[in-house]
C-alpha cells in the first residue's frame, strides 16, 4: 500500500507506524523477507512460562488488588533480561524467535480485568463471584444467581472461604471448558482473518511493527551490550525503583504491620471533588499521583492522548457544571466523592451518551470497510491474491481453522442453552455464526488499514434486555458474542518477528495447565488468608463496590417493571444526540484535516476523568516539546517504550519485594509458632 493512500486512510497513525516499520528494518539490520522463520518454543520458554506462573503471577495479583496495576510490561521485561543475561553467560544467545515467544507467554499469564484490578488467570473471576454475590449491592439479586456461577450466600465454602468445596465443582468446570473453547475461538478465528485481511488484501496492520520491534529490544536489552536499549532501559529502572519504594513498597509492608497501610501517595487517587464542588459542581476532580501516566503520554500518539485531554476539559469539566445546572444531572449531592459523582452522572446523562458514540463510531468503521472494499473491487490490480503460504512459517490449512472455530462457537451455543434453556434459542445462533464473524472480519480490516477496531457498546445488554427473558442467569453464560478482529493482528506481529506460528500454539498447550494451577494455588491462599476485599487491598476496597453497583443494575436491566434502574438511565434521546454529535465531529474533523487519532482521542475523552487524563497529557508535551527537541523525534520515539518499560519493570521489581515480605508475614500469621 502506498504511503499516500495510507495517509488517506488513517493519517497521522499510519505515518508514524511506517516510520516505526522502517526503524525497524534499519535496527535488525535484515531484510524481512530474507530472514528464516524461527521456532521459539523450547526449554527456555517452558521455564520461562513456570517462572511467571509460579513466581510473578502472586506478585500481579497482590498488586491488582493493592494499587489496580498488573506486573504486564513488568512481567515481560524482568522474565526476558533475567532468561537473556543467564543465556548470555552460558553462552547460548537467546533467538529474536524465543524472546518474542516469552514476551507473548509473559503477557498471556500477566494479563488482568483493569476495571477490577484482577490479574492472576481464570480464578481471578470466581473472586470476584464470591465478592459480588455476598456485596450489599447484590443483595437484591442474590437469590436469583445460580450455582454454577457461585456457591449460594451462607455456604460453607463462602464462609470458610475456600476452593476445595464440592460447592465449587461445576463453577470451576465450566471455567475450565470456557478456557479451552477460548483458545479455540480465537486461535482458529485468528488466523482465518489473518489469512484473509493480511495475505489476500495484504493490508498493512499499521500497530503490528511496533510489537515486532519489541522483541528486538528485549533481545539487546537482555544481552547488556553497550547498546542505547540498555541505557535507557536502566534508566528507566532506576525511575521505577525509586518512585515504587514510595508508591508500592511502603504502602504493601506498612499493610502487614499496621492495620491501615500508610500511603505517602494516595491509592488510587488524591480526591478533590468535595473540594471544588462549589465552583465545579458535579465534576469529579482528582489526580492520579503515578509517575507511570507520565511515561504512558510520552508513548501513545500526540493526538490521541491531546485529543483526550481537549474531550476531559470541555465534556466533564467545562460540560458537567453546565449540565447540572439545566437539571441533566439531578441524581448529584453536594459532598459525594469521585466515584459517586462519576456513577451518578453516568446513570443521569454519560450513560447514555457513550451508548450513541460508540455505535456512531462503529458505523463508521463499517462504512469505512464498505467504502474500501468498493475501492478494491473497482481496483483489482491492488488486490494481491495469495501466492501459497510462506515456507516455514508455521500454517495450517483453512478448514482446521474455521473447524476450530465453529466447534467453539456451537461450543458457546450449545452451553449457554444447556444453562438457559428459557433463552430464545435463533438469538444464539443469529449471534455465533452470524454477527460474530461479520463483526470480526469488520474489526481486523479496520485494525490491519487504521489500527483501531470497530465496536458496538452495550450491543450483548440491549440483547438481553429487549429478548424477553427476564431470568438474571443470562447475564452468567458464555454468551456466543465475539470480535475476533484484533487476534488477526497476533499472527501478523508472529510473522514480522519471523516466529513460527506452532510455537504460539504449543506455549498456549503450555500456558493453559500453568495458569490453571498457578491460578488455583495463589487465589485459594490470598482468599483463605484473608476476605477480599479489605482495608489491605486499598484499590478493591474502593473501587469493588462501584463495580458491583454497576453489575447489579446490569442484571436486572431484562426485568419489568417502573422501577428498573437501569431503564430509566438509558435515555433515548440523549443516545441518539450522542450519535449525532460523534457524526457531527467526525464529519468536522474530516472537513478540517484533522488527524483521525485525535477524533477518536476525542470520544475517548467524552466520559474520561481529569485524574489520569491530565499527567498523560502532561507526559505527551513534555516528550513532544522538550524530549523530541533534544533528542531528535524519531529517535524519542524509539526511546519512550524502552524507558516505560524499564520503568514498569523497575515498579514491578520493588511492588514484588514489598509483597514478597506481606506473603512471608501472612504465611507465619498461619504457624502454631
Amino acid at each position: 500500500m502506498k504511503k499516500d493512500e495510507v495517509k488517506r486512510i488513517g493519517g497521522t497513525e499510519q505515518d508514524q507506524s511506517i516510520d516505526a516499520a522502517r526503524a525497524l528494518a534499519e535496527e535488525t539490520g535484515t531484510d524481512e523477507e530474507a530472514r528464516e522463520y524461527e521456532n521459539g518454543f523450547t526449554i527456555k520458554t517452558v521455564i520461562g512460562a513456570l517462572f511467571i506462573g509460579f513466581i510473578m503471577m502472586p506478585g500481579a495479583m497482590y498488586m491488582g488488588l493493592v494499587a489496580g496495576q498488573g506486573l504486564g510490561p513488568a512481567a515481560q521485561w524482568v522474565t526476558i533480561v533475567l532468561f537473556a543475561e543467564v543465556a548470555r553467560r552460558s553462552f547460548v544467545p537467546l533467538k529474536r524467535a524465543e524472546i518474542y515467544t516469552l514476551y507473548y507467554v509473559a503477557g498471556g499469564l500477566s494479563g488482568m480485568m483493569a476495571a477490577k484490578g484482577l490479574s492472576g488467570g481464570p480464578f481471578a473471576g470466581l473472586i470476584w463471584n464470591q465478592y459480588f454475590i455476598q456485596s450489599p449491592q447484590a443483595a437484591h439479586v442474590a437469590h436469583e444467581i445460580p450455582s454454577w456461577v457461585v456457591p449460594p450466600p451462607g455456604s460453607e465454602a463462602l464462609l470458610d472461604r475456600t476452593f476445595l468445596s464440592s460447592a465449587w465443582i461445576v463453577p470451576i468446570a465450566l471455567l475450565l471448558l470456557g478456557e479451552v473453547l477460548g483458545r479455540l475461538n480465537w486461535i482458529g478465528g485468528g488466523y482465518v482473518l489473518f489469512r484473509l485481511t493480511s495475505d489476500v488484501e495484504r493490508l498493512p496492520f499499521p500497530m503490528a511493527p511496533v510489537a515486532a520491534a519489541g522483541a528486538t529490544a528485549l533481545a539487546e536489552a537482555g544481552t547488556k551490550e553497550e547498546s542505547w536499549r540498555w541505557q535507557v532501559f536502566s534508566t528507566g529502572t532506576v525511575m521505577g525503583l525509586l518512585f515504587g519504594a514510595v508508591y508500592m513498597f511502603i504502602p504493601i509492608v506498612s499493610g502487614v504491620i499496621l492495620a491501615k497501610p500508610i500511603m505517602l501517595l494516595p491509592i488510587p487517587f488524591i480526591d478533590f471533588t468535595v473540594n471544588t464542588e462549589k465552583i465545579l459542581p458535579a465534576t469529579p476532580i482528582g489526580l492520579v499521583a503515578d509517575l507511570q501516566l507520565v511515561l504512558i503520554g510520552f508513548v501513545i500518539p500526540f493526538p490521541i492522548v491531546a485529543g483526550s485531554f481537549i474531550g476531559v476539559i470541555v465534556f466533564q469539566i467545562i460540560g458537567n457544571p453546565i449540565l447540572h445546572r439545566m437539571g441533566f444531572l439531578p441524581t448529584w449531592r453536594e459532598g459525594m466523592g469521585t466515584i459517586t459523582t462519576k456513577l451518578s452522572n453516568d446513570v443521569d446523562f454519560w450513560l447514555s451518551v457513550g451508548i450513541g458514540t460508540g455505535v456512531a463510531v462503529g458505523l463508521i468503521g463499517l462504512g469505512s470497510v464498505i467504502r474500501s472494499a468498493i475501492k478494491m473491487r473497482g481496483q483489482p490490480e491492488r488486490d494481491r491474491p495469495i501466492q501459497g503460504v510462506p515456507k516455514g512459517r508455521g500454517d495450517f490449512p483453512l478448514w482446521i481453522g474455521l473447524a476450530m472455530w465453529l466447534v467453539a462457537t456451537v461450543g458457546y451455543i450449545w452451553i449457554s442453552h444447556i444453562l438457559v434453556p428459557g433463552f430464545p434459542f435463533w438469538i444464539l445462533l443469529v449471534f455465533g455464526l452470524i454477527w460474530t464473524p461479520l463483526i470480526s472480519y469488520v474489526s481486523a480490516r479496520m485494525i490491519g488499514l487504521t489500527g483501531q477496531g470497530v465496536g458496538f457498546p452495550f450491543l450483548r445488554e440491549a440483547v438481553f434486555m429487549k429478548s424477553g427473558y427476564t431470568g438474571a442467569d443470562i447475564w452468567f453464560v458464555p454468551f456466543p458474542m465475539h470480535d475476533l478482529g484484533g487476534t488477526a493482528q497476533r499472527f501478523r506481529e508472529l510473522e514480522l518477528a519471523k516466529t513460527k506460528f506452532t510455537s504460539i500454539f504449543k506455549a498456549e498447550l503450555l500456558m493453559l495447565p500453568t495458569i490453571l494451577i498457578a491460578s488455583f494455588v495463589f487465589w485459594q491462599f490470598f482468599w483463605h488468608t484473608s476476605q477480599i476485599p479489605s482495608a489491605q487491598y486499598p484499590y478493591a476496597n474502593r473501587f469493588w463496590p462501584l463495580e458491583a453497583t454497576m453489575q447489579s443494575i446490569w442484571i436486572t436491566a431484562n426485568k419489568a417493571g417502573a422501577d428498573n434502574f437501569l431503564l430509566k438511565a438509558l435515555k433515548p434521546d440523549v443516545i441518539i444526540g450522542g450519535g449525532i454529535l460523534a457524526l457531527v465531529l467526525y464529519a468536522l474533523s474530516t472537513a478540517l484535516k484533522i488527524p483521525l487519532l485525535m477524533y477518536y482521542g476525542l470520544i475517548g475523552g467524552m466520559n474520561g476523568r481529569i485524574h489520569e487524563a491530565l499527567p498523560m497529557f502532561a507526559g505527551a508535551l513534555l516528550g513532544r516539546y522538550y524530549f523530541a527537541k533534544r533528542f531528535g523525534a524519531g529517535r524519542w520515539a524509539m526511546y519512550a517504550p524502552v524507558l516505560l518499560a524499564g520503568f514498569s519493570c523497575g515498579v514491578g521489581l520493588t511492588g514484588m519485594s514489598g509483597i514478597a515480605l506481606a506473603l512471608i508475614a501472612k504465611s507465619i500469621n498461619y504457624l502454631p509458632f
